[in-house]
């Protein structure tokens, strides 16, 4: 049986993200759990901003075909005014390019979700992401990890709440690769 895929979706257009730190340690312990496990980091994407008029760009498809192969995403975004950061949005806008595939968007997926705040109110992040997960046809595992107070690092708490994430979203894929495929 071939291993499972976990593709990690993050960061923000700062030289030094929190989100992408957060989303690596949690992509760490995907890696321990016995996954693949590969980020793609929004600064280096360095999307255009989506326009369905335009032909996707290589950094598009290399996404898009990572996503459309992957058995489990984590998706990790900072606060930005109440909601995810535009960047981050953009590339899930890209993802509109899985739309005609055999099993569309993101169906049979489980996505595991990270905010980082510089604050407390990290889930108003989680809470736009669960819909873009739902519009998708996606899954959010239950466990999801608002980092608060970002700016400081990822404190020993936070860690250990990114690694359990990390191994939700592997146990949630193999389940969902068992009953899909099973």
């Amino acid at each position: 049986m071939k291993s499972i895929r976990i593709v990690g979706i993050g960061g923000s257009l700062a030289v030094k993200s929190s989100s992408l730190e957060a989303l690596e340690e949690a992509l760490r312990a995907a890696r321990g759990a016995g996954a693949e496990a590969r980020a793609f980091d929004i600064r280096s994407l360095a999307l255009p901003m989506y326009d369905p008029g335009l032909d996707a760009p290589p950094a598009v498809r290399e996404l898009a075909q990572a996503v459309e192969e992957a058995d489990g995403l984590v998706w990790s975004t900072p606060l930005y005014h109440g909601s995810i950061s535009g960047s981050f949005k953009n590339a899930l806008d890209w993802l509109e390019t899985l739309s005609g595939g055999e099993k569309p968007y993101l169906s049979d997926k489980p996505v595991g979700l990270i905010s980082t705040a510089g604050g407390t109110h990290g889930l108003q992040a989680i809470n736009a992401m669960e819909n873009i997960v739902r519009a998708l046809r996606g899954w959010t595992v239950p466990l999801v990890v608002p980092v608060p107070q970002a700016w400081k690092g990822i404190d020993p708490k936070s860690a250990e709440q990114l690694a359990r994430l990390g191994q939700e979203i592997v146990r949630s894929a193999r389940a969902f690769r068992g009953s899909v495929l099973g």
